[in-house]
């Protein structure tokens, strides 16, 4: 490894404008026989391998540039700190790696573990703690982004640096000591939920004895929240968790996690690699390998399964199934007694699949195209001691891993122990899938302000999420003068796009940090949100929620037009009198092509007082009741508001004179066959798709001498130099 000498390096920054462009900062020495520290950190504006060889002969205003770098200061302090401890070496790898070779890269990668393991102190550095001591209590505020604790806890790559290293050291922004792993550890335990015996000892992860070493679908669990910038990262950060190697392919994208679980696989007889989302989702999941470590998310508290005890249990559910299961019981019994108990824990890749053998309820054959369905038991407990299953779909000669298909055991089937293949073979190209968010009304009409996005950040109004791995987004608007607040989850998964609404359910008069924390409150949605399942949704679903201590429903509307848009819709409504925050699908209306209101080409018509009026779309908008303007090609440029106007020019728009007057607005008779309430309505599409209506309204305003008056005063004018003073 390629090593900073800490007194070259100070040197050549105490003496820069003399300095000798001899000096030679970066060695190379075997890790195994230098005392070095090493330094974990969240990367900024840093400085690499050639600009630190080259700092010496560098033009002055060039290095000036570079010596202004906080990475650069990083370099200085860590080896400052080194100094101090008594080490003579150092190593970073911002500069201790050459990244235009390949080869050394792919080196460093495969022994960044090893690297971490063997070093005598790890300095970790926290860019963004300002204060004197360790943070003990998540802080959404101040780390929102990042779970509530210092973002160095996010990064994938510092997940290993946190484990490998026998002592640790933690640093503030200014270089102050807050605290080392020793005496953090109960704390570094609950932000991160790696075991105690791990952080004391990473060695545990290497040990032969399964009670022992976490499992792997524990492991995965820690990264499952974890980011990295290139994809490919989140399978080579965790390389010397598992202790296996293989070559780095940049560009690969969600191959290398495939490519990652296989290398275990061959060096492992863990059945928890299989365990993965164990929680309600949906739909054909082509391999049995996950996409990345988030689908772990929910695996940190599995435990195995004692082979007899696994054994014994399912014996005796045999049994409790009555005389036509004793057909079964010769398996079971060779298995106990360790005849046949390695083909339990024997896998194989081979050209069919991943070949195991495990118990299955077989169930539905016979299917169309020689489909069958299986649910196999791992010998893997979840948090509540049942034994894990996972549902499995026989297509062709292998089985692929299938979601909530509730109906497809029978009552009274028994497990068999059979020898399956489980494919392996990754899921079609990924594509991408736009996701557009129309929250403009909520905000003009009824103060609602988005606060924020969590896990993901997205500024406007598209979001583009892909069709690999899960995607859920959390996005949470609140109403700060009446303390009310409520949360829409956004998620894509297995190529179809759902939501969810979660209004805040806090007292009235919370306490102030705990109202600002809306990070807070979005990643207890997100948890929420994450174990929730998830129905077969229709192209259009309308859910609302009743918003605590109002007369207000909020309410999302999902339209999946085609595979690759979806048009998401935010409202706020009132409550029609159910108050029961119970989620509603629009399963009232058939509408033969049923759309949302967005905008589209041609125009609608409704009648309106019993005459057929023509209407365009442009609720994509923020439009009050009042306003006018231009319509054209679907925009409306908004030139006032009569209501506000009217009280520019002294008039009162409460007066009972100028109060709006209701007018009946209906169906045009031939969508009238179309299911309708009192509530609902639906548009005759003229060029475009008829059009559900939610609780529409119709306004008018009466004749009368003031209207007159601004009505004027608007044509001559003189609203123009009103708004002006």
């Amino acid at each position: 490894m390629r090593l900073l000498d800490v007194r070259a390096v100070l040197n050549q920054e105490k003496g820069i404008q003399g300095v000798d462009s001899e000096i030679e900062v970066l060695k190379q020495l075997s890790h195994n026989r230098t005392s070095y520290a090493i330094l974990s950190h969240r990367w900024g504006t840093q400085v690499n391998y050639d600009e630190m060889t080259g700092l010496a002969v560098m033009e002055a205003r060039k290095r000036d540039k570079v010596r202004e770098r906080d990475g650069y200061q990083k370099i200085i302090k860590s080896c400052e700190q080194a100094r101090k401890d008594g080490y003579k070496w150092v190593w970073i790898d911002t500069c201790c790696i050459d990244k235009r070779s390949s080869a050394e890269l792919s080196e460093a990668i495969n022994s960044m573990y090893r690297w971490y393991r063997n070093s005598r102190m790890c300095y970790v550095y926290l860019s963004d703690v300002e204060e004197s001591a360790f943070p003990t209590e998540q802080d959404f505020n101040r780390f929102g982004r990042f779970n509530g604790w210092p973002e160095w806890f996010s990064r994938g790559w510092t997940l290993q640096e946190l484990v490998a290293p026998k002592e640790a050291e933690f640093f503030n922004k200014h270089w102050m000591s807050i605290g080392s792993k020793r005496n953090l550890i109960t704390m570094l335990e609950v932000i991160t939920r790696i075991q105690e015996k791990v952080l004391v000892d990473g060695q545990v992860l290497r040990s032969n004895d399964s009670s022992v070493r976490p499992l792997v679908g524990q492991i995965m669990s820690w990264a499952a929240d974890r980011e990295t910038t290139p994809v490919e990262d989140r399978a080579y950060s965790l390389l010397g968790l598992f202790g296996v190697n293989m070559p780095m392919l940049y560009g690969e994208g969600t191959k290398a996690f495939q490519r990652l679980q296989l290398e275990i696989i061959r060096i492992s007889s863990d059945h928890s690699i299989f365990a993965w989302n164990p929680k309600g989702r949906f739909g054909l999941h082509k391999s049995v390998l996950a996409d990345n470590p988030s689908y772990f998310r929910g695996c940190h508290d599995i435990e195995e399964a004692d082979p007899g005890a696994f054994v014994e249990e399912l014996k005796q559910g045999m049994k409790a199934l009555g005389p036509h299961a004793a057909t079964d019981f010769v398996n079971l019994e060779g298995l106990q007694r360790g005849t046949d108990f390695s083909q339990l824990l024997r896998f194989d890749i081979t050209n069919l699949g991943i070949q195991v053998s495990l118990p299955v309820f077989p169930g539905t054959a016979n299917r169309a195209g020689g489909i069958q369905d299986f649910q196999a038991i791992l010998p893997r407990r979840d948090r509540y001691g049942n034994l894990i299953t996972i549902e499995l779909q026989l297509r062709g000669h292998n089985l692929h891993r299938f979601f909530n298909h509730w109906d497809m055991i029978p009552d009274i089937a028994c497990p068999e122990f059979r020898s399956l293949y489980l494919d392996f073979s990754q899921d079609d190209e990924e594509q991408y899938h736009n996701v557009r968010i129309d929250d403009g009304r909520i905000s003009y009409y009824y103060g609602f302000t988005r606060c924020g996005t969590f896990p993901r950040e997205f500024a406007g109004d598209t979001v583009t999420v892909s069709s690999q791995g899960c995607n859920l987004i959390v996005l949470v608007y609140a109403k700060a003068d009446s303390r009310s607040r409520f949360a829409v989850g956004v998620g894509y998964y297995l190529g179809q796009v759902w939501a969810h609404i979660v209004c805040d359910e806090s007292p009235a008069n919370p306490e102030p940090c705990q109202w600002s924390s809306w990070a807070g409150f979005a990643k207890k949605v997100y948890d929420v949100l994450w174990n929730a399942p998830i129905g077969q949704e229709a192209l259009v679903i309308i859910k609302d929620a009743h918003l605590p201590r109002s007369i207000l429903d909020a309410r999302v509307v999902v339209c999946s037009s085609n595979n690759m848009d979806t048009d998401i819709m935010i409202d706020i409504a009132k409550c029609p009198g159910c108050c029961g925050g119970l989620l509603q699908n629009l399963d009232t209306l058939r509408v033969d092509d049923l759309n949302l209101p967005w905008t589209y080409d041609g125009f609608h018509e409704l009648e309106l007082n019993g005459k057929l009026m023509k209407f365009d779309e442009c609720s994509s908008q923020a439009i009050a009741l009042g306003d006018y303007g231009r319509f054209s090609k679907g925009n409306f440029k908004r030139r006032g508001n009569l209501f506000h106007d009217m009280q520019k020019l002294n008039i009162d728009p409460t007066d009972s004179v100028y109060r709006p007057v209701d007018s009946r607005v209906s169906s045009c008779e031939d969508v009238l066959h179309c299911r309708q309430t009192q509530r609902d309505l639906v548009t005759r599409g003229i060029e475009c798709d008829n059009l559900a209506l939610r609780q529409p309204k119709s306004l008018s305003l009466p004749k009368n001498q003031g209207f007159q008056l601004l009505l004027q005063a608007y044509l001559e004018g003189k609203l123009r130099i009103l708004h002006s003073g």
